[in-house]
């Protein structure tokens, strides 16, 4: 995201024992934070390029350790997360209200378009599997909204054996968010496409998913113990990639 909210009051209330350099650190990780939606990489040196900071690697390391979880993906800001998930859910509600919109133009024109057939007396029928054979797409270069509900079918129907999805956090809806818009940039790459053709790649991923012995807990590791993955653990920027990338199937 480009833009977020900055509470002056609050962010100066809870920063005031900061050094200069410190606070420069803060705002600067929580830029990259919110422009880029991912966790901020666990190594160091990379971080200090990331926010071209390369000579203060020691107060990286104070205002992660300080205002930031560890994670195995990386370095996390739950409330910075919150405000991600709630953009994305203005997003997703303004991209419907124009879908509405935009829909109600065109069936305002198709109504325009039937009246004027009428008036020159054009009798043609149109009937009810004609009816069901006509789609209608976003307007041109609008991404389709995340379908959350289509997503967790699709994993719940191809993934039986793994962990069901009971509760549906901000967390997890942000993580899908991610994933699902960067299918669909990569998808929009060579053709107009909707929400249809974003879940048809999900369900062929879930397939690829159940090839895997090690992600379905069908092997276990040198200690006798199985992983078994589920749908958040999935849809983590690095675990998503990995799995794209086959790391996890081959010989398992």
């Amino acid at each position: 995201m480009h833009y977020y909210q900055f509470n002056i009051g609050d962010y100066k209330s809870h920063t005031e024992h900061l050094s200069e350099m410190e606070d420069l650190t803060y705002r600067r990780l929580l830029d990259w934070y919110y422009l880029h939606e991912t966790p901020i990489p666990l190594d160091l040196t990379e971080t200090a390029r990331q926010i071209r900071m390369r000579s203060h690697s020691d107060c990286i390391a104070s205002v992660l350790q300080e205002y930031f979880d560890r994670t195995d993906d990386g370095w996390v800001h739950h409330r910075a997360d919150k405000e991600i998930a709630k953009t994305g859910e203005k997003s997703e509600k303004a991209s419907a209200s124009a879908k509405a919109r935009w829909n109600k133009a065109k069936d305002a024109n198709a109504l325009q378009t039937q009246s004027e057939c009428n008036a020159t007396h054009n009798t043609e029928h149109i009937t009810q599997d004609t009816e069901h054979n006509l789609s209608i797409s976003p307007p041109s270069g609008e991404l389709p909204s995340c379908n959350h509900q289509g997503v967790i079918d699709l994993y719940h129907k191809h993934l039986p054996t793994l962990r069901r999805i009971e509760v549906w956090n901000e967390t997890r809806k942000g993580y899908l968010r991610q994933r699902w818009r960067e299918v669909a940039d990569e998808l929009s790459k060579t053709k107009e496409i909707q929400a249809s053709d974003i879940l048809g790649w999900f369900a062929e991923f879930f397939e690829h998913i159940g090839t895997s012995k090690f992600l379905t807990g069908r092997v276990n590791d040198k200690s006798g113990r199985s992983f078994v993955a589920d749908l958040e653990w999935i849809l983590k920027p690095s675990n998503f990639a990995k799995i794209v990338e086959g790391k996890y199937h081959g010989t398992n």
